[in-house]
């Protein structure tokens, strides 16, 4: 029997750092992975991270990871003004995390979770950039035909992040549950019910609801 093996994509981020910091405190993988253009700051022995500053190699190196992965966790993300401009910011969050499930799919990897956002359906999103690149991505895993495909959607991502936001707005929003470490949590949590047969889809959709009810009130370590 192959042995469960977890790459995390996106792992120095605000919701990637702290899905990679559930991953190496939970039993859910003997072995994870990460491939990133910074080394994240976690060691464990577990652990195998991957310095690749150049993001179009990501994609082909799945194939040839040892282990190789059995999940893929893609919470790869930036902003306009951190990318510099709207179009970088859809090479990332779009193109980028489109050519990366497409690999995945070819390497055999069975179960890809995709971290997206909250409204991204709705009624004025296909006006909005941003809704459009979540779409475009949540669309290609769902036709890529995953034995689980997992898209959680939360709401603002707060707490302690590379580039942090105004201190005002953190305050404002704080106690709010639209954090990381919940939606970190929530990620894992439902690959272990996907593991354990119990998501109620192929391609299951976490709302923020659901994200809050797997991430903290039903959280388990």
């Amino acid at each position: 029997m192959t042995t469960p093996s977890a790459l995390v994509f996106g792992s120095t981020g605000a919701v990637g750092s702290n899905i990679l910091t559930t991953l190496l405190s939970t039993d859910t993988f003997p072995s994870i992975q990460t491939i990133s253009r910074r080394l994240p700051t976690p060691q464990s022995a577990k652990l195998s991270a991957i310095q690749e500053a150049d993001t179009s190699k990501w994609g082909n190196m799945i194939s040839s990871m040892n282990p190789k992965p059995s999940t893929i966790f893609n919470a790869v993300g930036t902003t306009r003004s951190q990318a510099g401009g709207l179009s970088a910011q859809w090479a990332i969050d779009h193109d980028l995390c489109v050519e990366n499930a497409r690999a995945a799919k070819d390497a055999g990897v069975s179960t890809y979770v995709f971290v997206s956002s909250a409204g991204t359906r709705g009624m004025l999103s296909g006006f909005v950039p941003y809704s459009r690149m979540k779409v475009g991505v949540e669309d290609a895993v769902r036709g890529l035909g995953f034995e689980n495909a997992i898209v959680l959607r939360p709401g603002a991502i707060l707490g302690e992040r590379e580039v942090p936001k105004a201190p005002v707005v953190e305050w404002v929003i704080g106690r709010l549950d639209r954090d990381q470490k919940i939606i970190g949590r929530a990620a894992v949590a439902a690959v272990r019910l996907a593991q354990e047969g119990k998501a109620p889809s192929r391609y299951w959709v976490l709302e923020q609801a659901d994200i809050v009810k797997y991430g903290r009130d039903e959280w388990r370590e």
